[in-house]
């Protein structure tokens, strides 16, 4: 890859969406998230080799929010294998990612692992697998990113446990129905605590090179999933890793993504490299408005889709 190319696609990118930086909203509904500055931006290409070439604020740190669910899915994969699929769906929702309406319809069973719903039996299975299932997910993540000190932002957790109400519905809702093993709270602040893992944009995009190298982690060459495993994950998140925007994302961008509310957004070109992009205003889906833009004008610079 030509870097010094890349770099400058890059630039172009940032000026090009500075314009679109009042469109998008900060979330507010965890107060914490409140705080971030609107106007924050970075973008990041990794190769697998884990050279980066980024723009905009690489060292600022941020709570992964939901991108955590690509990671503790993998863990799950990878221990309960087909399994998993019996007590979470594989398609698209259709709905907002904390939506209550199609668990009722649907008797408890999460359309699939990437809306909240969904995250939250995984996390469940997680618990019945590990005796501490957070340290497990800290593990991996200071593993994949190559970087010892990930962490856990405290003032993002103790937000979250103040003001998950709707997550504590669904949780109860799938105990009720029989799709939740564990204790309520303990997956509950499992889950909250996963969402608020802090790192940077950097950070980000090396934790999604496995994906993008068919199951293997570059900086060691093991094995963390199966070829086949990743090409599952990968297709997740092209149909239902960007909430109910996931079909336009794909007809904008053309490439495996995942979001989360913080303004992340993390893809992959196979056996290329990822791509990561934090921008925390986001658009009526909960995606990062500047985000969708800049991967859009990325793919199209630059030629490089999975189409």
């Amino acid at each position: 890859m030509d870097h010094a190319y890349i770099h400058q696609i890059l630039t172009e990118i940032q000026g090009e969406v500075a314009q679109y930086q009042h469109l998008g909203k900060v979330a507010d509904y965890i107060p914490a998230l409140k705080k971030i500055p609107a106007e924050k931006y970075a973008m990041v290409v990794t190769e697998l080799n884990g050279h980066s070439i980024g723009v905009g604020d690489l060292t600022d740190e941020f709570s992964i929010q939901s991108t955590s669910k690509v990671f503790t899915l993998t863990l799950a994969l990878k221990h309960y294998k087909s399994k998993l699929w019996r007590r979470v769906g594989k398609e698209p929702s259709g709905n907002p990612f904390n939506s209550l309406v199609q668990l009722e319809y649907e008797h408890g069973i999460p359309r699939n692992p990437f809306i909240n719903a969904g995250a939250l039996v995984v996390t469940d299975a997680l618990i019945s697998t590990f005796d501490n299932p957070l340290e497990e997910i800290l593990t991996f993540l200071r593993t994949i990113s190559n970087n010892p000190n990930i962490n856990i932002d405290e003032e993002i957790l103790a937000s979250e446990l103040a003001h998950g109400y709707r997550n504590a519905a669904l949780v109860n809702f799938m105990k009720s129905a029989k799709n939740i093993d564990n204790d309520v709270d303990t997956i509950l602040y499992t889950y909250f605590a996963q969402c608020s893992i802090k790192m940077n944009i950097q950070d980000l995009s090396r934790c999604f090179l496995y994906l993008a190298n068919h199951g293997i982690n570059p900086f060691n060459n093991e094995e963390i999933i199966t070829s086949s495993q990743a090409k599952r994950i990968n297709a997740l998140m092209l149909t239902c890793g960007m909430y109910d925007e996931a079909g336009e994302f794909a007809f904008r961008v053309g490439l495996p993504g995942k979001s989360g509310v913080s303004g992340t957004i993390a893809t992959i070109v196979p056996k290329e490299y990822a791509i990561a992009v934090w921008s925390p205003g986001l658009n009526k889906y909960g995606n990062s408005y500047v985000g969708v833009e800049s991967l859009e004008r990325f793919t199209n610079k630059v030629g490089k889709s999975i189409f």
